[in-house]
This record gives C-alpha cells, structure tokens and sequence, in this order.
C-alpha cells in the first residue's frame, strides 16, 4: 500500500513539474521568439486586406497553409458557399471646379467601375423636403450628377478633443448642435419615405452619375469603409474633411465639379470557406480544444487589428504548441473563419458541417476585437464556467492575469463574433475580449486599419494567454460541463431570456 502511493504521489510530482516546465517554455518563446512582426508583415503589407470574394482572400489562404506546413501542421479549405468575386484597382478623385484638388476617399467595397477615362460632373445633396412627394420631384433632377448622401458632419474634430480644449459652454453647444442635426437627418429620411440602405438604389435608379458617402467614425483621419450597394455607378467615400467642403459649397451655390475614376473588376461567382489547421491529440483525438479568430476584413486599410491581431495570435499560439507540446492530449484545430463580417457565416457553417468535433469539443477561445491585452473573459452563461476557466488561468503569469476581468456564468453572447456560432450549439466557447485602444473611433472597419496600430507587447501576452489555456484545457482530466444557467427574466418583457438559437450561414451569392 506504501509502495502504491509513493509511486502514485512521484507520479503526480513529475506530472505537475512536466506542466510547469511546459508553460515556463510557452512563456520563454513567446516571449523571446516571437514571430508576430514577421506574421503581420507578411499577412497585412503583402497579402493585404481580405475581403470576401477577392484574390486577397485566397491568397491569404495559400500563405496560411504555407506557414503552417513549414511549422508541420497539417492544413486545409473548407468551402462551404459562394460570394461575389471582386477585385479592387485604382481610384483618384478631383474637384476640377472651382479650383484643383485631389481628394482624399476610397472606392467602397463591390462598387463597380467607372469608365477608363472616369467619370466628371457636377454634384448635388439631399434636400429638406416636406413629404415623398417632393423628394420624388428632386430625384429628377439628379440625373448625371454625383449625390452627397450622408449628413454633414458639424465637426471634423473628434469628441475627446473638444471636451480637452473647448470651453464647457461651447463643448455642450457642439453636442447639442450634432443631436439636433441627426435628428432632422433622420426625421428628412421618413418623410422621404426611405432609409439609409435603400436611398443608394433610390439614387441610382433615379440617374445618378455616382454615389459620394462619408461613413465618418469619429476619429482624425478615419472613415468606416463597407459595401457599395450599387449595381451600375461607382460609390466613394470622402474623407469628412473634404466631403464637407463639397457639401457647403453645394449648399451656397458654388456649384463644384469633380472628376472620378475608379478601377474594379468583377469577377463571377467565387467559393467562400474557411482555412482549418490541427495538431492531432493523443490520447483524445476525437475530443477538440478550438482555436478561433476570423480571416477576412474589410478592405478600407489592410484589417491589423479586424482580425489580422486575432489571427497571427492563433497562428503564433500554434507554432508554440507544435514546438512544445506535439503531441496534446485532445485534438487543437484552429479556424481561420471566412466571411465573419457578413455574419459569422464561415463559424455557423462549420458548426453545420462538423456536427461530430462540435459535439466532442472541449473548449473554444475566440479573439477578434483589436490590439489590446486581453481584459475580461465571460463565462458566456455556462453554469460551471467559473471552475474549469479558473483552473485554466492558474499558470498565467500574474502580470497578464491581473489585467483580466472574469464574470462567471455570465450570459451567452448572441452574437458579435465567432464564438457566439459554437455557444449557440452548446460549446463552452469564450471570447478573449482586449483593451480598447480606441478600437471603436480608429481601427474598427476603417481606412486606417494598418500594421502600425497594433500593439505588439499585447499581443504577446494574448499569444501567451492563449496557448496556456489551450494546453491547460487540452491536458485537463475532465470534459468542461456544458451546463447552462438558469436565463433571468428580462425587465423589459417581464419573460425569460432564452439561450441564443443556431442560425444558418449565408451560403449564397447575392441576387439581384
């Protein structure tokens, strides 16, 4: 009996040590041989932005394969629909009247092209009107013309700089100015008789010569770059600088002209999927811990921190493991999802298509929302949550787990990213939620989404955090129990909240 249990207590000694020394060698390569810069450079500089449909797409899928192939990692397409293929060129803009300048603005995504020698006119934008009537009466007047169709901004300036610099009254004065004008923005469209989605088809059936916009988020410099909308004539974002100067010349009768011309090329129907890589487990192969972050971006900028951070966090995360820890006791599949930005739709398919791994999956971290250190973590509703998350983050060094805020059961996220996909089919799937580092005002789907706004020594500690939980959740003796809270009553309905549904990808290209 003696002899059972020394053998048993060195056992479990050379087993806590073995542990110990794994993550003490995660931390050390993570640390001291990082591969995140070359990654960024190479995925964001070279491969650039990864719209849905476009070459970018499938070239950054060649070059993830090639990685992981040259780390021995075996890798994968999955194709699970079709999109519109379209591929970007050139775009210039020039005010030609009253004087000469070039402005600064992007060809929105999908947006056809002009002709070669481009396209010069004059310009018009949305009036006041009484009723639907009289918007009707204008639309015949646009024929040939560009139309400004977003509202004028009453500041360039962002929020935070005013409230540093301006006055208390003239600070309230400005808050006030831009709740007012939103609203007759606003009040304009329902007498109108349309929306903000369905005016650009309105515009275009009416002749207009092009669409200009100006998606401004609110910060210098930078603009939210998304789909055109349009099936004939080109759709331009401006930068709220220049869009302005256009709008009050307008306005005051200056009559400017601008000349566009702006180069695509549609390319047919195109197969949309999702870049999987595994390092098979052990002694569980059937059983997954998931690593999850979306692929594709907008293609404003070259998408660094929507999701390129949460990329080469997951692909770095890997490259350690297979060093460290080749053979782990589950199976660790990362997903490189496709098409998150039209709705999760790459996440959704595979749980859809992979009934069998989304059933044995022990774990799923997701990580898509910017630069910055990790800094909450949910328990996304599930009842247990609290003992194995806890029992994960143990080894994490205290200088990044003292950063993270944990909210156990928490409630299960609908949506948002791809971790709402698995939740919503039972899987304890956490989102690594980070720092904001102005995410919502500069980076977020904008034009400036660039490689110099990440944040490398946080990202670092993501890659840290990341690979521990996957080797702790991959190692651990125990399935994660997928019991779910009780939901609470919601104080707006007076009913029960209900666990999130499963929702059907888009697995079809748009018809028109």
């Amino acid at each position: 009996m003696k002899k059972a249990l020394y053998s048993f207590l060195l056992f479990a000694s050379f087993s806590v040590q073995a542990q110990d020394d794994i993550v003490k060698n995660i931390i050390a390569e993570a640390t001291n041989n990082s591969q995140l810069e070359v990654l960024a450079h190479e995925l964001l500089d070279v491969v650039g932005p990864r719209l849905t449909g476009t070459p970018q797409m499938k070239n950054a899928a060649d070059w993830a394969m090639q990685r992981y192939s040259g780390w021995g990692i075996k890798a994968k397409i999955h194709e699970f629909g079709e999109w519109q293929g379209w591929k970007r060129g050139i775009t210039h803009i020039d005010m030609v009247s009253p004087r000469i300048r070039t402005l600064s603005g992007t060809q929105l995504a999908y947006s056809p092209s002009t002709t070669q020698g481009g396209v010069t006119a004059g310009l018009a934008v949305i009036p006041e009107v009484k009723n639907k009537e009289e918007f009707n009466a204008w639309l015949t007047t646009i024929k040939g013309k560009f139309v400004l169709s977003s509202m004028n901004q009453v500041t360039g300036r962002p929020d935070y700089n005013w409230e540093k610099f301006a006055t208390p009254e003239s600070y309230e004065k400005m808050k006030k100015d831009k709740s007012e004008i939103s609203r007759k923005w606003n009040a304009n469209f329902r007498k109108m008789g349309v929306n903000r989605w369905n005016i650009i088809k309105t515009l275009e059936e009416a002749g207009a010569a092009g669409i200009l916009s100006s998606n401004w988020a609110g910060g210098f410099g930078a603009n939210r770059i998304f789909s055109a909308g349009t099936k004939k004539i080109p759709n331009i974002d401006l930068r709220v600088e220049d869009y302005s100067m256009l709008y009050r010349m307008v306005k005051s009768g200056v009559g400017p002209k601008i000349r566009v011309v702006s180069t695509s090329e549609d390319l047919g129907i195109v197969p949309t999927f999702n870049t999987l890589a595994e390092i098979k487990g052990v002694e569980k192969p059937d059983e997954y811990v998931i690593l999850s972050a979306h692929f594709d971006s907008w293609d404003g900028a070259t998408g660094a921190t929507d999701n390129g951070t949460g990329t080469i966090v997951m692909m770095e995360t890997m490259r350690i493991l297979k060093a460290l820890y080749p053979n782990p006791k589950r199976t660790i599949l990362v997903g490189h999802w496709g098409f998150e930005e039209g709705g999760l739709n790459g996440s959704r398919a595979f749980v859809e298509d992979f009934p069998e791994i989304v059933d044995n999956a022990q774990a799923l971290f997701n990580q898509d929302n910017g630069t910055g250190r990790v800094v909450n973590i949910s328990g996304q509703g599930f009842l247990n949550s609290y003992e194995y998350i806890s029992k994960w983050l143990s080894p994490v060094p205290g200088k990044i787990k003292k950063h993270i805020k944990t909210d156990f059961p928490g409630m299960p996220g609908g949506g948002g990213s791809d971790y709402a996909s698995f939740v919503a089919a039972g899987v304890p799937a956490f989102s690594l939620s980070s720092l904001d580092w102005s995410y919502g005002d500069y980076t977020w789907h904008t034009n400036i989404d660039t490689y110099d706004k990440i944040i490398f020594d946080d990202v670092r500690s993501n890659v840290i955090l990341t690979a521990i939980l996957t080797y702790m959740a991959s190692e651990d003796e125990s399935r994660a129990s997928r019991e779910k809270r009780i939901m609470p009553i919601s104080p707006r309905t007076g009913k029960q909240a209900s666990w999130p549904k499963k929702r059907a990808p888009r697995r079809g290209a748009p018809i028109d």
